[in-house]
């Protein structure tokens, strides 16, 4: 068995590869990657590591070729014209590679009348697929539960959780256990289904108030909620041009489009995915 991931040395593609080394021999994992240095300890354990462009079809070809799954993980970019045209590259690369089943990252916040501004890729990634000749798989990520960690000091600091939110909920997951569901469905037929889109959250969402509720306890803070307004936030977190990006995701959010939940994490691993604050408590600690 071949197993394929790009975008193996970001935050999520690492983790999926080392719940991959769980499942897999070391040996059966192919880590396109754009900086192999990045990907050494990788290497060094007998997986395969080779340089790729998303920008560049013709160096995925040789990446992709032979894969019984590839795992798709979209780089970062701020805008959807950009992940379009870098999923066109990758479409094109895994038909012409003969990849027999292609597993691709999506969110929750992909629907029609969502404002974020990725929106379009995400609701654009199931519609082209399904017009791929590709065999595919697709698992939507809640918000990581993960970022809060390293702001939560700020948000201390601040004494409020300052998303503009509204009265509406997020809803979250944790990277580990996103990698975990990732690797699971990679490597058991039953779960690798051709067309089938699943979902993963937690068991439940939080509205603001209730996840500075959660916060002060994990943190032994008073915590609690003060929004701005998304033009405040654009402004107040716009390193590296994505305040627009975020202030959008919120605009979303303040919809109601980011407060789904579902039980698929649990058809996949069997458990229910770890709840927010046992994960807080777990990192913090």
């Amino acid at each position: 068995m071949k197993i394929t991931i790009t975008g193996a040395t970001g935050h999520l593609g690492t983790q999926i590869v080392k719940a991959l080394t769980k499942l897999v021999p070391a040996q059966a994992l192919n880590l396109g990657v754009h900086t192999p240095s990045k990907a050494a300890t990788f290497a060094e354990q007998g997986m395969t590591v080779t340089v790729m462009d998303y920008c560049d079809q013709a160096s995925l070809q040789p990446v992709l070729a032979d894969s019984d799954v590839f795992i798709y993980v979209p780089s970062k970019s701020h805008d959807s014209y950009s992940r379009v045209s870098e999923f066109e590259n990758v479409i094109a690369a895994a038909e012409a590679s003969r990849v027999k089943h292609i597993l691709v990252m999506g969110f929750i916040a992909d629907q029609a009348n969502n404002p974020f501004a990725l929106s379009a890729f995400y609701g654009y990634v199931p519609r082209r697929l399904a017009a791929s000749s590709l065999h595919y798989t697709i698992i939507r990520n809640a918000l990581y539960a993960d970022p809060l960690i390293p702001y939560l000091p700020e948000l201390i600091e601040r004494q409020n959780v300052i998303y503009p939110m509204g009265d509406q909920a997020l809803s979250f997951i944790s990277q580990a256990d996103s990698a975990a569901a990732f690797a699971k469905v990679a490597t058991t037929p039953d779960l690798l289904v051709n067309g089938r889109i699943y979902t993963l959250t937690q068991s439940r969402a939080y509205t603001m108030p209730e996840l500075a509720a959660v916060l002060t306890q994990v943190s032994g803070h008073q915590i609690g909620y003060q929004p701005v307004t998304l033009a405040e936030f654009a402004t107040m977190y716009n390193q590296g041009n994505e305040g627009h990006m975020l202030a959008s995701m919120y605009a979303g959010g303040a919809l109601g489009l980011l407060s789904t939940v579902s039980d698929d994490f649990v058809t996949i691993m069997g458990r229910p995915a770890q709840s927010l604050p046992d994960f807080l408590q777990t990192n913090l600690a």
